[in-house]
């Protein structure tokens, strides 16, 4: 079984009432999670994908059935706590011309920052937590996420799909208020990304990790985003700048990505920034993805 003509399912983390401990389960196109064959239950996901070789073969023929269904299961992230949350910035063609920034030919070198994972990850329908503060002004972005699956480190954009385990949406939330410092130190330091993309649930993740076998060309699925119900997103990951391959070869030219690790690929345009649009306490975000489901979260009441 394998491609994107099959029906995709999910690698999820959920809890039951009876049972509060995460366990790993596959979430099927109808909603339904089902409890991972075997061992695999009681194995954390991230351990799953530190041995995705020997996971990926036995998950590769997998077929629903009514006797593994969950009731009443609750989706947690899927990683709660990857080792690298890695943000590609700057990456979709409409996203630069809807912030005036100039799209240079060839393409500027890739740019990446992070997120700070134990802290930013939420997961499905958890409210994402709105920062006290005067000004705050709270951005969407939509995000095509890949999960690496097998380590590896100075692997050529050709070797480079051979290392993801799967794909998953992502939303960067941004603190766009925070981004540029009133008194830096000096020009280097004007920009802020630490409290513009890492604040508590700034990452939220989900619902499941979609199996690489079920996308055939990750540059060819759409990405939406809607707020209240109002789509303020709808573009195709084909407008990227660089494609996911070659995002993932150039993250690894200097570091060692390993299985787990989620590396965000840019998000399109329709970014509130560009609209002078921000989110507020109440607001309801869904993102959807060709192939990868809807993960929905809300925005919490201002802390206090």
């Amino acid at each position: 079984m394998s491609s994107a003509t099959s029906d995709p399912w999910s690698l999820v983390t959920y809890m039951t009432a009876g049972h509060p401990r995460p366990r790993t389960g596959l979430l099927t196109a109808s909603g339904t999670v089902h409890s991972a064959p075997g061992s695999l239950a009681e194995t954390a996901l991230l351990d799953l994908l530190g041995r995705w070789d020997q996971t990926c073969d036995t998950l590769r023929d997998w077929q629903p059935d009514p006797a593994t269904a969950v009731p009443g299961a609750v989706l947690l992230a899927p990683l709660s706590h990857p080792s690298k949350v890695l943000c590609s910035g700057a990456n979709y063609y409409g996203h630069l011309k809807e912030m005036g920034v100039e799209v240079r030919q060839p393409p500027a070198e890739a740019y990446f920052f992070s997120k700070t994972p134990r802290n930013t990850v939420i997961g499905p329908d958890e409210a994402i937590p709105f920062p006290a503060g005067p000004g705050r002004r709270l951005d969407w972005e939509a995000e095509l996420a890949v999960v690496v699956g097998r380590a590896g480190k100075g692997f050529s954009p050709a070797e480079a799909l051979g290392h993801v385990a799967g794909y998953t949406i992502a939303n960067d939330v941004s603190a766009r208020d925070a981004l540029r410092r009133e008194d830096p130190v000096g020009a280097p330091f004007q920009y802020d990304w630490l409290r513009t993309k890492s604040l508590d649930g700034f990452c939220p993740l989900g619902p499941g990790i979609v199996p690489s076998w079920f996308v055939d060309d990750p540059q060819d699925l759409g990405i939406r985003l809607s707020v209240n119900g109002e789509v303020k997103q709808d573009a195709r990951t084909a407008d990227m700048i660089r494609p996911v391959a070659e995002l993932l070869a150039i993250a690894a030219e200097d570091m060692t990505l390993l299985p787990g690790d989620v590396v965000l690929t840019g998000s399109p345009e329709g970014v509130g920034m560009a609209r002078g649009e921000f989110l507020q306490p109440g607001d309801e975000i869904v993102i959807e993805i060709e192939r990868l489901g809807r993960l929905r979260n809300t925005v919490g009441p201002v802390q206090v």
